[in-house]
């Protein structure tokens, strides 16, 4: 009899330790995970993760984990000096990728940033063409830019207006008819 009671138990005690091997897996990963220590030495508490941690208990002489320094916000103003081809709108109808990579540092500028920038986006034309034709061509040269734009994560609710000064403001000192003057300028409000 006292042989069965001896099987029973160790029988118990095995099912007991496989029942509890996945609990301890998870204790162990539990304690990596919130396993916090001074990180470098004496200047602050950080988690296994590198999260930063206040501790309840321990040395208080340690110097808090020091902030990320917040992105700064975007310039107030960024002309995209995307050089469309002659009567074109498409992002895919620049001629010069440079400056679509200037956009995307811009971009990227932006959704980095801690602060909610409102944009809002001018498109503009060379003096080729009518007045009607060049507003209606810098309005889809601005919303080519905005789409553009919202496709690289800028929320739609961060672009507050679209419009065109067509062939109404040149830059001074470039030729009217100058593909330069083909463009859309970002204003950032916050």
């Amino acid at each position: 009899m006292r042989t069965h009671i001896f099987f029973i138990r160790l029988a118990g005690l095995a099912a007991a330790a496989l029942l509890s091997a996945p609990l301890l897996a998870n204790a162990a990963d539990y304690n990596m995970e919130h396993f916090w220590s001074a990180q470098p030495k004496g200047t602050a508490w950080v988690s296994g993760s590198g999260e930063c941690w206040q501790s309840l208990h321990g040395p208080g002489d340690l110097t808090p984990c020091a902030s990320v320094p917040a992105a700064p916000p975007a310039p107030k103003k960024f002309t995209a000096r995307l050089n469309f081809e002659f009567d074109k709108y498409r992002v895919e109808n620049i001629v010069n990728d440079d400056e679509l990579r200037r956009l995307d540092d811009y971009i990227e500028q932006v959704k980095k940033s801690e602060v909610r920038e409102k944009l809002s986006l001018t498109g503009h034309t060379d003096a080729k063409g009518s007045e009607a034709y060049n507003y209606q061509l810098g309005m889809r040269r601005a919303q080519a830019v905005k789409d553009y734009m919202i496709s690289r994560g800028i929320p739609t609710s961060d672009i507050v207006s679209v419009e065109s000064r067509g062939k109404s403001e040149m830059l001074p000192g470039v030729d009217i008819y100058s593909v330069q003057q083909r463009r859309v300028e970002i204003k950032a409000d916050y």
